[in-house]
């Protein structure tokens, strides 16, 4: 099944095509520079440019890669959760696509398709238990097969990405900013006590950063030496130790304390569950933070559990990882109509697929049982 996948949930536009789950060819237009202006996203100008940028991505895939639409076989298009017009560009593409061709419209849900990253071109033992991790979202997710996800935890109002993002826009860095807080605290010891580790008291597995996000503000608001007099270029790569030590500290500090906050909560889901978990897996665009990424491989390695993490080009918004939800959905039969609409950040994406026999060259069981 050669299937296209397009993502416009936020502010990357990007297109590719898979067959049968393996990446073809991916395109894909970041506006990191053009919010950077404004440190964090504005949604109507995130809308203009996926507009500006879809028709032109399109055409440099289809003829890079050598194909036509005439090749494809479904095309599968993010959903949400996500900003609501950036969801729309993208929709309305695909919908125009399919109206034309003729192919099967299959809608993705963006947070299992970033789980399903994690998963590409490997042997997962299920039921596995996933942490999804971006600026938008945090959740604790129990993948009972491929198909079959059900959310254990999530966060009631920051995620962890925008702790990082937020704490970055404090000291006068570049957005988006949880990279220059990665880098700055690599290979500094922290401060263990220096910022809280998040609503940890209590027994449930959901998340909350704003908290966090307050503490770190008020510190750097203390130390006002410790802002950049002028905001690095965006895309130019920081070397840590031209910065003082007590800004890497705090970077290191804030490093951790969302490290081992994700830690707590992912060590009481995996004893929460009812049958044991056989992997673990990460995905998202924290998922790339290395400190997060040790976090994970000692837990695993503790546990017991095989961990599956996306290559970090595959950890931010994609379309390689919508065409790979595509393509398992498309062989289990699974496909939308046009009244297809989006779904909001903030709301539940529904599993409303209508049935079908199987598209494309395969055909596979999706394991999915509802709910």
């Amino acid at each position: 099944m050669l299937c296209l996948g397009i993502e416009t949930s936020c502010d990357e536009t990007a297109v590719a095509l898979c067959d049968n789950g393996r990446p073809i060819l991916e395109k894909l237009a970041s506006q990191a520079d053009l919010h950077a202006l404004f440190g964090g996203v504005v949604p109507e100008l995130a809308s203009r440019e996926h507009l500006r940028r879809m028709g032109p991505l399109l055409s440099a895939l289809f003829d890079e890669a050598g194909l036509t639409m005439a090749d494809v076989d479904a095309v599968a298009v993010a959903r949400g959760p996500g900003l609501l017009g950036s969801l729309l560009i993208g929709l309305a593409a695909a919908k125009g696509l399919c109206l034309a061709s003729g192919k099967p419209l299959i809608g993705v849900d963006h947070l299992h398709a970033h789980l399903l990253a994690a998963t590409m071109g490997r042997e997962v033992a299920y039921p596995a238990l996933g942490l999804l991790i971006s600026g938008g979202h945090t959740q604790i997710m129990l993948m009972r097969s491929p198909l079959d996800v059900a959310v254990l935890g999530r966060t009631i109002d920051d995620a962890a990405g925008e702790a990082f993002d937020k704490a970055a826009k404090s000291l006068n860095l570049p957005y988006p900013g949880g990279v220059y807080i990665d880098r700055l605290g690599r290979g500094i010891e922290p401060d263990r006590t220096l910022f809280p580790r998040p609503f940890l008291e209590n027994v449930h597995l959901d998340f909350s950063f704003s908290g966090l996000k307050t503490a770190v503000a008020t510190f750097i608001a203390a130390r006002p030496h410790l802002r950049a007099v002028v905001m690095p270029a965006t895309g130019v790569p920081v070397a840590p130790e031209a910065w003082p030590m007590e800004l890497r500290l705090a970077c290191s500090s804030l490093n951790f304390a969302i490290a081992d906050t994700l830690r707590v909560k992912l060590e009481r889901a995996i004893d929460s569950l009812d049958a044991p978990a056989a992997s673990l897996l990460a995905a998202g665009g924290v998922a790339a933070n290395e400190p997060i990424r040790e976090m994970l491989s000692r837990l695993s390695a503790r546990r017991g559990l095989p961990l599956f993490l996306p290559e970090p080009a595959l950890c931010a918004d994609n379309a390689t990882m919508i065409a790979v939800a595509g393509c398992l959905l498309g062989q289990a039969g699974l496909h939308h109509d046009l009244s297809l609409a989006p779904v909001p950040r903030g709301r539940r994406v529904p599993w409303d697929y209508l049935s079908g026999p199987g598209i494309g060259r395969a055909s596979v069981d999706s394991g999915f049982a509802p709910q």
